[in-house]
């Protein structure tokens, strides 16, 4: 008996390796998926990247070259942060034949005039850009003095607004889901939408969105770094 255990032992060993194998190839494969994946272009025939600092050096020529068509880039953040990349990634995606948009970062614990004025600074007013994009996701929970929610939203309000009359066109609120279900807006403002969920179409905001961040790390040639890419619903 003892020896029919002894000769199992290199069976079993070798399908113990075979599963794990199996599963490290199947992770590979879906690291690789994940990271590659971009909604079918036949349904989502109009589709960009959101590009700034943080994504590093993209290549906007190239970007246009594997299926884009607009840029949405990083602009200002809350009353005094302004992405670095901006000036160099406006002129690019332009040159590059995108239509390109500005993104403002919203700050809950600073009031809105400073807020625009920073946004002014850095974005011309011209008709030709995409209409202007709110990105809602710090929580006013990080504030050094308590914030209302009422506050929040009615300096969210009057940002919007001030936004707006700059751009000549509605705002784009770019929701994430913890600062919706924290504030619940999306029923409340009769703005168009920006969900991200990568791969899964987001459904957190309980109404129809009209840009979706669907994958937050792609990997392509238009970058060293990964790259945030949308679509436009369809």
């Amino acid at each position: 008996m003892s020896r029919k255990r002894k000769k199992s032992h290199p069976w079993r060993l070798r399908i113990a390796g075979l599963a794990l194998l199996a599963a490290l190839v199947a992770g590979i494969w879906l690291w690789w998926d994940v990271n590659h994946w971009t909604p079918p272009e036949d349904i989502y025939r109009d589709q960009g990247v959101l590009a700034g600092a943080r994504d590093g050096a993209v290549n906007f020529r190239t970007i246009r070259a594997i299926g884009g068509s607009f840029a949405y880039l990083d602009a200002s953040d809350g009353a005094g942060g302004q992405d670095a990349r901006f000036t160099r990634n406006f002129a690019a995606a332009r040159e590059a034949g995108l239509q390109v948009g500005a993104v403002h970062s919203f700050d809950p614990c600073v009031m809105a005039d400073g807020q625009s004025a920073n946004f002014v600074t850095m974005v011309p007013r011209d008709a030709t850009l995409l209409p202007p994009v709110i990105e809602l996701t710090r929580l006013a929970d990080s504030c050094a003095k308590r914030v209302s929610d009422a506050a929040v939203e009615s300096e969210l309000m009057t940002l919007i607004n001030q936004i707006e009359n700059h751009a000549g066109k509605a705002a784009i609120l770019k929701l994430d889901p913890a600062f919706e279900d924290r504030y619940g807006l999306a029923g409340q403002l009769e703005r168009n939408l920006w969900l991200t969920r990568t791969r899964l179409a987001p459904d957190y905001a309980g109404r129809p969105w009209l840009l979706w961040t669907a994958n937050e790390a792609l990997r392509s040639e238009a970058s060293e770094d990964p790259i945030r890419w949308v679509v436009v619903q369809p």
